[in-house]
């Protein structure tokens, strides 16, 4: 089945569920058994349940893996990852341009559980091979688009780096999600999505998802996250398994709405950059269209008047689009990254990495596009 026809049909059957059309929600705890040892494939939710096997096996489909796995959100996923593989004195090398919750757990804590952190701009591939010369790397985990700037790396380029010197590679593809990459193809060990965003794509659910392709990987995955119960109920998987039906003409909307919004921002008086990988004179221009299959629904900017005031003088003004710190659903929302996204970075971090206080992180809806750029227009305007 082609990937628009996967997202109704994958995984799920519905003779086998009283032909049910849509996949049933099995609000249960535990499953009945008929004698001891009996072997049937659910016995207690937190090992199986039906409607999260469900989405674990629709979106490894998605994701060209064999093996899915739902989390009870976003960071307890990237949490699971980590644990599984990681032991103190091990290495990790991440993307410096990296979600800030994955740089605070980094950071909090698995740096003082003893886990090396290293991170990394790995733009330039040849970065990586210093690093790999010098340490014993476990993990390398990558973020392309990165949140909130946008920028790109080479995929298959630092896998093949890494993979060659012993270390897993994963990869964050949540704003790219399934529709315009599949990390798995390029030689990546994981792939992650908070599912929250736009697997979910409404704004209703907190969810995470990870997919891998090696069945001694999917078994340590699995002990892991049976192990620590960080499961996603099964109200949450069928919230999301009913989302990712319509994931293909939401993302449509969200890449033409988001391409739209970044070249007529790109002439507004108060704007003073736009970052979003279509443009072409993105840093990644020619990076995403080797990469990726769309440019996805996120639009970042400067604001010439680099300040959180100012950021928060247009946030203020805004009549449509909602301040809100997440992303992907089919509204559209702003984020003000320095304060809210990333506020568990220091500021020379920050600095470092280009997240200024005017930097503002759109998540482009499905509203109709002249609405949209309309009340960002229009809070702009009270700048001048």
């Amino acid at each position: 089945m082609q990937f628009n026809t996967e997202l109704i049909h994958t995984a799920y059957d519905h003779n086998d569920h009283n032909r049910a059309l849509m996949p049933p929600i099995y609000q249960n705890s535990m499953f009945a058994m008929h004698e001891i040892n009996e072997q049937i494939p659910f016995k207690y939710s937190r090992l199986a349940n039906p409607t999260r096997k469900t989405l674990e096996d629709t979106i490894a489909t998605l994701e060209k893996g064999t093996h899915g796995f739902a989390f009870a959100s976003g960071i307890a996923g990237i949490d699971v990852i980590f644990r599984t593989f990681l032991r103190p004195n091990d290495t990790i090398v991440a993307v410096s341009d990296i979600y800030g919750g994955s740089y605070d757990l980094l950071t909090e804590v698995y740096a003082q559980w003893g886990v090396n952190v290293i991170f990394a701009d790995l733009t330039d591939p040849s970065a990586l091979d210093k690093i790999l010369a010098e340490q014993q790397v476990k993990m390398l985990w990558l973020e392309t688009p990165s949140n909130p700037l946008l920028r790109l790396v080479d995929i298959k380029t630092l896998a093949a780096k890494a993979k060659a010197h012993g270390a897993l590679v994963g990869i964050d593809n949540t704003f790219a999600t399934p529709y315009l990459q599949n990390p798995l193809e390029m030689g990546c060990d994981i792939v992650f999505h908070s599912a929250t965003k736009y697997l979910g794509g409404h704004s209703d659910v907190l969810i995470g998802a990870a997919v891998v392709k090696d069945e001694k990987l999917a078994t340590a995955l699995n002990n892991m996250l049976v192990m620590s119960g960080a499961i996603a109920g099964p109200m949450d998987c069928w919230l999301v398994l009913r989302g990712i039906k319509t994931l293909a003409v939401r993302m449509e909307r969200h890449c033409t709405n988001a391409h739209e919004l970044a070249k007529r921002l790109q002439n507004h008086p108060a704007v003073a950059k736009v970052f979003y990988p279509a443009l072409p004179d993105h840093e990644h221009h020619e990076l995403a269209k080797q990469q990726m299959r769309g440019f996805g629904g996120v639009v970042s900017i400067y604001l010439k008047n680099n300040t959180i005031a100012a950021a928060n003088q247009v946030i203020k003004n805004l009549k449509i689009i909602s301040m809100a710190s997440s992303l992907g659903g089919v509204e559209s929302l702003v984020n003000h990254s320095y304060t809210q996204s990333h506020s568990g970075m220091s500021p020379s971090v920050k600095a470092s990495l280009g997240i200024e206080e005017g930097l503002l992180r759109f998540s482009v809806g499905i509203e109709d596009i002249d609405d949209i750029y309309q009340d960002i227009a229009n809070a702009l305007d009270t700048l001048k």
